[in-house]
């Protein structure tokens, strides 16, 4: 078994100074995110969504980010599936966006709510006919017997040219109260900016690494 002792990288890209920051952290995650989009980043708006589970143990997973503003992050899935039925039961949760070849990190807690119907109807209208199918078809989170089982309800459905949005899926939106910006610095001595929300201002403070 190979040993990870040695295995290290070298961070120096950039840096993190206070001179630098914005009073809204969204400004800041912005400005981050439209760097990650040019820099051959696989997925920028790939982010690792936590969750308390209904046995209380914490459970992750990677969604997709689809829209961002003032008002918070969005993402969309099946509502009955393991992460919408632990958001239904504490919505409290975390996001994660690990953009490792930048050398940069942001994270995020925030409460999570549905979106309205209507905006959830729109994207769904909006996605590929073969995604449509797939939310469709897919029970997600729940056992199957084998791949061709699966398959063979997507056969089924396959020559449908239109289809409509299951009243089970939609979309999420977390409003932050909390965003960690994390750069990469030599010596291991990186660069922590922590913004919290109260009485809907945003302060910030360093911490250490």
């Amino acid at each position: 078994m190979m040993s990870l002792f040695e295995l290290r990288q070298h961070y120096g890209q950039g840096q993190l100074l206070e001179k630098d920051l914005p009073e809204d952290p969204m400004h800041l995650f912005d400005s981050w995110f439209i760097l990650a989009l040019y820099s051959e980043v696989l997925e920028p708006n790939a982010m690792v969504l936590s969750t308390i589970g209904l046995n209380g143990n914490p459970r992750s997973r990677i969604v997709l980010l689809k829209e961002y503003n003032a008002n918070g992050f969005t993402f969309f899935t099946n509502y009955n599936s393991d992460k919408g039925r632990e958001i239904e039961s504490n919505p409290n949760i975390a996001l994660n966006f690990p953009w490792i070849n930048m050398e940069k990190q942001v994270r995020i807690e925030g409460i999570a709510s549905k979106l309205p119907e209507s905006v959830s109807e729109d994207y769904f209208n909006s996605r590929p006919i073969g995604s449509r199918l797939g939310a469709v078809v897919s029970d997600q989170s729940k056992p199957i017997t084998n791949r061709e089982e699966l398959e063979n309800k997507l056969a089924e459905i396959s020559h449908l040219e239109t289809v409509s949005r299951p009243e089970n899926w939609g979309g999420y939106i977390v409003k932050p109260t909390l965003i960690e910006f994390w750069q990469g610095r030599p010596n291991r001595l990186h660069d922590r900016i922590e913004y919290s929300l109260e009485n809907n201002l945003w302060s910030y403070k360093r911490l250490q690494p």
